[in-house]
């Protein structure tokens, strides 16, 4: 036999660049993609309203921003014991996965409930004292359908990520499965960065 044919029988074979284990990340960075795509879209529609506006308030008038400041604070730790979450599974650690996904669930909680505190506040007291209504003003309207959309994208991440945290306690979930709701997780977290910085300080 050839030197050539002894190299290529010993050759491995070659691996297709989507091997099952990547399909559910494709699968959510094509999500995400599309997702990022709305609220990109509301973002720059909210952008066009208020630079149409002749009347537009000044968001820390009307706004909690020392409020909206912790609560970003909190997504930003969440973030972080997602990744960590991520780290103590790879190393076999259940214990601290547990630990840490518990309190990456527990910081979209607190977010959701500090939003619904928000909106109830704004709802009864700041909005009327400053004549902005939701359902009169672009303001109030673009507001509450750009941070309402993102609060059901925190929604949707800590029941996910309660749904990844018992699979993975029964045993049928792996890291991998931790690392596609971490993307999702970091992505809600990123998006609302965004948010803030246009809707509360801009």
């Amino acid at each position: 036999m050839s030197e050539a044919a002894v190299m290529h029988a010993s050759a491995e074979p070659a691996e297709s660049p989507l091997t099952p284990e990547s399909w559910g990340k494709l699968g959510m960075w094509v999500f995400l993609a599309g997702d990022a795509m709305s609220f990109g879209c509301l973002i720059v529609g909210y952008g066009i309203l208020r630079h149409a506006s002749a009347n537009w308030p000044v968001p820390s008038h009307v706004l909690g921003i020392n409020l909206t400041a912790f609560m970003t604070f909190l997504l930003i730790c969440s973030s972080v014991t997602m990744v960590l979450s991520l780290s103590a599974i790879k190393a076999g650690d259940r214990r601290g996965f547990t630990k840490y996904l518990l309190l990456t669930i527990l910081g979209g909680v607190v977010f959701v409930g500090l939003q619904a505190y928000e909106w109830t506040h704004l709802i009864t007291e700041r909005l009327p004292e400053t004549g902005f209504s939701f359902t009169t003003h672009l303001f109030a309207t673009t507001f509450f359908v750009l941070t309402g959309f993102h609060g059901m994208h925190v929604t949707g991440g800590f029941i996910y990520n309660t749904c990844v945290l018992i699979a993975c306690l029964r045993g049928r979930y792996e890291a991998k499965h931790v690392e596609i709701a971490g993307l999702y997780w970091h992505f809600v977290d990123l998006v609302w960065i965004l948010i803030f910085t246009f809707v509360y300080l801009l």
